[in-house]
């Protein structure tokens, strides 16, 4: 699902990746540890494409994402990448239903069967009875659940998540590792997570420990 060869990024004079390797398999979760500032949230904008590697070779679902133009990159991300970061950026003024679909929107698809997906997404993360409540009525579970559908509405092939449950207590956090769990299981959707969390770390399929801007083997 994802194939990195020798990713190298640099800001300025700081050599952040220095030559990174990686290749995760369908399905897979995989967590990423390290110390800060070892290059574990850049590598994972780059998965992203929410930033541009200088020197390498990035294939997700088998395509060559490197080669994009800034528009080829905005609709591959939309159709293929979900996102859930430490803070969930749901927008204030829309309701939990009206947060998940905004992704689908912006992929031009109908209205009513993109409602019909969130609503049984919501359901699926227990929380039904929440779709017309907008984020300040909701607790920071809740609302990091919400972030979850809205990453899974577009069924995408990668859901990247960096620090999750960083601004979560410690039950809402275990909640939110297992329910990871429960969709790998139930859509076969890859996941890569960025964590300072042993726990969630050690639970992955694989765990990655990132060192100078280089995979620690």
């Amino acid at each position: 699902m994802i194939i990195g060869k020798n990713i190298k990024k640099a800001y300025g004079d700081l050599q952040v990746l220095k030559g990174v390797n990686l290749h995760i398999q369908k399905g897979e979760i995989v967590s990423i540890v390290g110390a800060s500032g070892a290059g574990k949230s850049t590598l994972l904008h780059i998965i992203g494409t929410l930033d541009k590697a200088d020197a390498g070779d990035l294939q997700i679902a088998g395509q060559s994402v490197m080669k994009m133009s800034s528009k080829e990159l905005a609709k591959f991300r939309n159709q293929h990448i979900g996102f859930v970061f430490q803070f969930h950026h749901l927008l204030p003024e829309f309701t939990a239903l009206e947060n998940i679909c905004i992704p689908a929107f912006i992929a031009k698809k109908d209205t009513a069967p993109t409602q019909k997906r969130a609503l049984h997404l919501l359901e699926l993360l227990g929380l039904k009875d929440r779709a017309k409540h907008k984020p300040n009525e909701l607790s920071g579970g809740e609302q990091q659940r919400v972030a979850v559908a809205r990453a899974l509405i577009n069924e995408p092939d990668v859901l990247l998540a960096d620090e999750p449950s960083g601004n979560l207590d410690s039950v809402s956090a275990k909640a939110l590792h297992e329910l990871f769990f429960e969709l790998r299981d139930k859509f076969q959707q890859t996941f890569v997570i960025v964590t300072h969390n042993e726990a969630l770390a050690n639970m992955a399929d694989r765990r990655l420990v990132m060192k100078d801007g280089v995979m620690d083997t």
